[in-house]
């Protein structure tokens, strides 16, 4: 079912590559993508943990630059293009030890060669838990000879 933030085409996009590499390791579930804002859920649980049990700072930086990272490419053509990050910040607000955590992503710049994102990151009480900025490249696709 495609929801009403998100296009069937961008649905196929989302789950056409082979991998999806650490935000299926992280749990990363995409629930909007628009060009103008992104959301995605995680799971904060012992594989997102650090050795305290609280969400690992690492994995919150992960949702956030996965949600810009998207959130970017809903902006270039896809057929020429990708996007990748260039920078990211994180502060890190408040601890969580479980639940959801749910990462929203809008644009602060979205230029030709470059693109930069907020990403804030609540928990399920909607109490802000992170919030990041990154910045990505737009580069050209590298295609292999024919």
């Amino acid at each position: 079912m495609t929801t009403p933030r998100m296009t069937d085409e961008v649905r196929a996009w989302l789950q056409g590559f082979p991998s999806r590499g650490l935000v299926d390791h992280l749990g990363i579930d995409v629930i909007e993508a628009e060009p103008a804002r992104v959301v995605a859920t995680m799971s904060v649980e012992q594989r997102v943990h650090q050795p305290y049990g609280l969400l690992h700072g690492g994995a919150s930086v992960a949702l956030a630059e996965s949600v810009a990272s998207i959130a970017a490419s809903l902006n270039i053509d896809r057929a020429r293009f990708m996007a990748v990050g260039l920078e990211i910040n994180a502060n890190h607000l408040r601890p969580v030890r479980d639940g959801v955590v749910t990462a929203v992503g809008t644009p602060v710049h979205v230029g030709r060669s470059t693109q930069v994102w907020e990403i804030r990151i609540s928990d399920a009480r909607e109490r802000l838990v992170c919030i990041s900025r990154c910045t990505l490249a737009v580069v050209p696709l590298e295609r292999e000879p024919a």
